[in-house]
């Protein structure tokens, strides 16, 4: 059997035990491990970034060779299809209006009863390192996800690290969306030493002011480990599906996300919760019957057995607060009422209404970002965005009026915390 059926109120608290906030922090041994990497960048600049590529990836690169060219740039849509060229140009533009939207949204004016007149306004702020799992696999749509909310919000060098191939070459997909997309510069550098390098920098990569964008485990803890001197987005680690579902779903499409996303990762988590056993049962049956048919099978199979659950709750109220304490990555409603549920869920990266909004489709373009925090902090942290690539300043407008009938306030609170001279510097206006 794939994967387990077990009532939620049995599972419930093993689900949970490896979730933040019960599991805090990153394996010591791992953080050392990634600190003594770090700290040899530090020391060697690219010296450490040629010898540790080699080391790790297999690839003897000269200084010259870590930042791509324009030349190989253009070379790459030579390897690729027309096909896949229109389809990351469909999703960066479906990504940056969205992302548009949102910084639109997020500016404001408005004068209140006393006449002052607020103003809300982002500025962008200088650098991004954007890191871009690679090697033997391409992964073109986290590039566009990880890049475009940051050239929508006007950062003026984005930067992405991606490791290269056995051959030293960049793969062609990655090159042709970070050209797509607008990226200043592409280093062929994976791992901690590309972290490392884009927080603190050597003789070829300037360092950034923010790193973002998803890796393996070892990744993370480089960004951790950073973090404390450059601003990173969020933890992510494997992907996650939870699939909340009522007696009307259909068990065919929830067998078939939950596959999609078990093919990411052995680590992938698969979970349905549902108020039907019907439901349970027949989803499980379509696992059983497509597992050995897909593409990817074995490593969709490791994954469900190790990390696939199908939870049966006896009521919607103990499915949702399960689903709340869990804070799930990417979160499928197929229920009656689904916007009436949404409303209630207040820990999960993305909400996916209804039987035609698969997790898939929001990997690629939808429009929203599809790098999200996983392993419990969606409690804390949201999606990528491009509210993450700004900082938000207040410009403030005070009539004479406004400041008289504030003074009395502003003047009893700064005489109580033994600052006379801040009640001073108002009075003074209206004596003058």
């Amino acid at each position: 059997m794939p994967l387990r059926v077990l009532r939620l109120g049995e599972a419930r608290e093993l689900a949970l035990a490896s979730r933040w906030p019960r599991r805090r922090g990153l394996d010591r041994s791992l953080l050392n491990y990634a600190e003594e990497i770090i700290e040899r960048v530090k020391r060697e600049g690219d010296k450490a970034l040629i010898e540790l590529t080699e080391r790790f990836d297999g690839v003897r690169l000269s200084r010259e060779r870590l930042k791509v060219g324009r030349e190989e740039i253009e070379e790459a849509y030579e390897m690729v299809s027309g096909d896949q060229i229109s389809a990351i140009k469909l999703a960066r533009e479906r990504i940056e209006r969205f992302e548009r939207n949102i910084l639109e949204h997020a500016q404001f004016e408005y004068v209140d009863a006393l006449g002052i007149r607020i103003r809300r306004e982002y500025r962008p702020i200088g650098s991004v390192g954007c890191y871009v799992p690679g090697g033997m696999a391409a992964y073109p749509s986290t590039l566009v996800m990880a890049t475009v909310p940051a050239k929508a919000a006007g950062v003026g060098r984005v930067t992405i690290c991606t490791p290269p191939r056995r051959d030293g070459s960049v793969n062609p997909l990655t090159l042709v969306a970070a050209d797509v997309c607008g990226v200043d510069e592409i280093y062929r550098v994976g791992g901690i030493q590309a972290i490392a390098a884009l927080a603190y920098g050597t003789e070829t990569i300037k360092p950034v002011e923010k790193i973002v964008g998803p890796g393996n485990r070892y990744v993370l803890a480089a960004k951790v480990a950073v973090s404390r001197d450059v601003p990173i987005d969020h933890p992510a680690g494997p992907s996650e599906i939870m699939i909340l579902a009522s007696e009307d779903a259909n068990p065919h499409y929830i067998a078939l996300d939950m596959i999609s996303q078990a093919e990411h990762d052995p680590n992938s988590i698969a979970i349905l919760i549902t108020t039907s056993i019907s439901v349970a049962e027949s989803t499980l049956d379509y696992i059983m019957r497509l597992i050995g048919q897909v593409t990817n099978g074995d490593r969709v199979r490791d994954a469900l057995e190790e990390n696939g659950l199908i939870l049966i709750a006896e009521s919607m109220d103990e499915a949702i607060n399960f689903v709340n304490d869990f804070a799930p990555e990417h979160l499928e409603i197929m229920a009656e009422d689904p916007y009436s549920i949404s409303k209630r869920i207040y820990s999960a990266g993305l909400i996916l209404i209804g039987e035609y909004t698969p997790v898939s489709l929001s990997d690629y373009c939808i429009g929203t970002n599809h790098i999200l925090p996983t392993s419990g902090f969606s409690h804390v942290y949201q999606s990528l965005s491009a509210l993450d690539f700004v900082r938000f300043v207040n410009i403030v407008e005070c009539t004479r009026d406004a400041l008289i009938k504030l003074l009395p306030a502003a003047k009893t609170l700064a005489e109580s915390e033994g600052l006379p001279n801040h009640a001073l510097a108002i009075e003074g206006r209206l004596k003058g």
